[in-house]
């Protein structure tokens, strides 16, 4: 637990006196830093270390090693990527704020703000304040991001961190291992792969695929051993041709084979469904040159010696990917049957392939080139810091977050010729808010390569998509149907919930006025002292706030009406008053929502019962469950459908069909064709003769239900439709 911080001012930690210990780590560490840094940053180090190994004197790691070995490793993973001393030197402090009795100030006295606001960032919230233990690490990935969104470094320390608490991970329970693995497999090794850190992406996916199923990592590296020493003989032959016509044209280059992970081909079978031979009947290789003019032309010398596989070329020069990758993928068929995948780039484009962000560290530069792999990180951790702003749950941030860290990505154009990077299965409303929010919140449909493409079309890479905006329109609840990316549902959640509190609190004010007319009083006639008497007396700050819990369902319109007359409302009459019904448009879907049970649809004769924290569910007045809700008549509320009611309500179809060949399709068709999407379908029963399938669908209301019938029944091929239930 994080120590508290002296409100006095600090003075330096004082000189340390460095236990007697194995100074192995640090002597190899300075060694490799003198290669790169002067001698007084060097020293600088030196120092951090001393004060950390007397900080951690009395700590062990659970291996049995000294605590300050691992400091040292985490500082040396950094210093391998030529990291700048402050960067070094946080990392060698990382753990004191939360593991020793140093304070902020003694750190920021000793070693300067820069370097006390990285280690701050590293460092953990305190668990005290949490429910659960995901809650917690969610906090802190977010308290993390905040600081990775003032400064990228903190999140290099933290991968590497990561990294070197992975390698000794075995020395941890089982349950740790396992949490902890799928934490770094869901998590952090997708986030070193989205700054273009390959070479950590990596090693963090072997090692977390090797803790979570050891048995299945040992079988596919023996496999993959055994392949490649199978194949050694052909490779070399492929890797001889290659560098002889290169050779012949005058091209520079290096040329590396490549083999696959053990996590890259299970993660692989697992996804295309493919087995390991399928995946292991290819030769990779990498052709490393000097220039881009010498890429395109080891790519025409590479395509001259084998023939290219249609349609199987990238160009990720001409088109970076998202974290600033640059290379050029084919695919050849060589000549012993399998594939040959080629990547082909330059010197600097593979150092950035492997280091990312970290290559050429240019912490200082005011202006890093526009499509760098650290301006790229930036404008990423800018958006994500945007979204955790606009998204309340830490958890719920989180899943935003592994939405974006997808790694698979669809490159589209703006009609101006910008290039747009979104995950897999991103649709034109995602596109729509990565231009920009405001894009996002007034889209109405797209046009994609010059032709009308609704919200939730999924573009491919390549085409050019122009989103349609109009002033009026607004973001609905469907849209979180099919929006991908964190930043758009971050944003079309925060729209909702204001939207939702507005409904609320005008849907409370009817419901309250419903009631109050029915005891022959109004909200007007209500004295403004006993009003106010009366929201004291219930912990409510302002009217608002009773009106949104009547709407949410957390206080009955009857029994506040009852004390609100009871506290001074006149009456407006002795006449009888009529029960007037709410009416309601559809567009309240923050505070209504429809019986699964009934599916009532516009047109229907209705009933809504209040249910606490949800608001008012709707039920159709013959639902069964009616019967038993009409035990607690203060829950019901009287509403009905307003004249214009907007949007597409879920009915269910029971279609008795014959079980041949086709018919699905058929039905199918008859519902798409009658304009109603179909969500989900299901056999309740199925026999040889005949089955039976329950289709949910989306229409308008009962009209258009109606309809949806009439041509499922014009098939031919069903015996009976029924809306279900009956």
């Amino acid at each position: 637990m994080r120590r508290r911080e002296m409100k006095t001012k600090a003075a330096p930690v004082a000189p340390p006196v460095v236990p007697a210990a194995d100074t192995a780590g640090i002597d190899a560490l300075t060694a490799q830093l003198a290669s790169y840094l002067p001698d007084e940053q060097v020293e600088r180090v030196r120092g951090a270390y001393a004060v950390g190994a007397r900080a951690h004197a009395s700590q062990r790691r659970k291996s049995g090693e000294p605590y300050i070995t691992h400091p040292v490793a985490v500082a040396t993973i950094l210093a391998g990527l030529h990291l700048d001393a402050e960067t070094v030197i946080a990392a060698m402090l990382h753990d004191t704020l939360e593991d020793t009795a140093i304070t902020r100030a003694q750190l920021e006295a000793s070693f300067g703000t820069t370097v006390t606001d990285l280690v701050d960032g590293v460092t953990k919230l305190e668990r005290v304040d949490f429910a659960s233990r995901p809650e917690a690490d969610a906090e802190s990935f977010r308290k993390m991001l905040l600081a990775m969104a003032r400064d990228l470094r903190v999140i290099l320390i933290k991968l590497a961190d990561r990294l070197h608490n992975m390698r000794t991970l075995a020395s941890m329970p089982l349950e740790a291992r396992r949490r902890i693995a799928r934490e770094t497999l869901d998590i952090y090794a997708p986030i070193a792969g989205r700054l273009g850190m390959n070479a950590i992406r990596a090693e963090l996916q072997d090692l977390g695929f090797r803790s979570l199923y050891p048995d299945r990592h040992k079988i596919i590296a023996a496999r993959i051993k055994n392949t490649v020493g199978n194949r050694r003989e052909s490779m070399a032959k492929i890797e001889m041709a290659l560098a002889g016509r290169l050779a012949a044209d005058a091209i520079p280059v290096r040329i590396v084979s490549r083999i696959k992970a053990p996590y890259s081909i299970w993660s692989k079978m697992r996804s295309e469904h493919k087995t390991f031979d399928q995946l292991m009947d290819v030769y990779g290789f990498r052709l490393v040159t000097d220039s881009v003019a010498h890429c395109y032309q080891a790519l025409g010398s590479a395509h001259s010696l084998f023939k290219p596989v249609d349609g199987r070329f990238k160009d990720f020069i001409a088109i970076p990917k998202a974290n600033g990758y640059q290379s050029l993928h084919t695919v050849l068929f060589g000549p012993f049957g399998a594939p040959i995948e080629i990547q082909i780039r330059t010197e600097e484009m593979d150092m950035v392939a492997e280091r990312g962000v970290a290559a050429h560290w240019s912490y200082k530069q005011e202006v890093p080139p526009a499509n760098s792999a650290q301006s790229r990180a930036r404008s990423w951790v800018a958006g994500l810091a945007d979204s955790q702003a606009a998204t309340p749950s830490s958890l719920e941030f989180i899943e935003n977050v592994k939405v974006d860290l997808f790694p698979d990505e669809v490159y589209l154009f703006t009609p101006a010729g910008d290039i747009q990077a979104l995950p897999k299965h991103a649709t034109a409303l995602d596109l729509a808010f990565a231009v920009h929010t405001d894009v996002g919140m007034h889209a109405v449909a797209a046009r994609v390569d010059g032709k009308l493409a609704p919200l939730r079309t999924q573009p491919l890479s390549g085409q050019t998509v122009e989103v349609i905006t109009a002033p009026s329109a607004a973001p609905n609840p469907q849209w979180l149907d099919f929006a991908v990316t964190g930043k758009a549902r971050a944003a079309i959640r925060q729209y909702l919930k204001h939207l939702q509190h507005e409904d609320a609190i005008d849907f409370g004010h009817r419901m309250l006025e419903s009631a109050l007319d029915a005891g022959g009083s109004s909200l007007d006639a209500i004295p403004p002292e006993a009003l106010d008497h009366f929201l004291g007396a219930n912990n409510l700050r302002r009217l608002e706030e009773l009106l949104s819990d009547i709407a949410l369902g957390n206080r009955m319109p009857d029994q506040v009406a009852a004390q609100l007359i009871a506290l001074g409302g006149s009456a407006i009459g002795t006449a009888q008053h009529r029960f007037e019904k709410i009416r309601i448009s559809g567009a309240e879907r923050g505070i209504l929502s429809f019986g699964n049970c009934c599916h009532p649809v516009p047109g229907d004769d209705i009933i809504g019962y209040l249910s606490p924290g949800k608001g008012i569910v709707v039920h159709r007045v013959d639902c069964p469950n009616v019967v038993e809700l009409s035990k607690t008549p203060e829950r019901r509320v009287g509403i009905d459908w307003d004249t214009e009611v907007q949007g597409d309500f879920r009915a269910e179809l029971r279609v008795e069909v014959l079980n041949r060949t086709g018919v699905l399709a058929t039905v199918s068709a008859a519902i798409a064709a009658a304009g109603s999407n179909i969500e989900d379908v299901r056999y309740t029963q199925k026999g040889i003769q005949a089955a039976t399938l329950v289709f949910s669908i989306d229409v308008k209301n009962r009209k258009h239900l109606a309809d949806v019938i009439r041509r499922v029944r014009n098939t031919k091929v069903a015996n009976g439709v029924y809306r279900y239930p009956l």
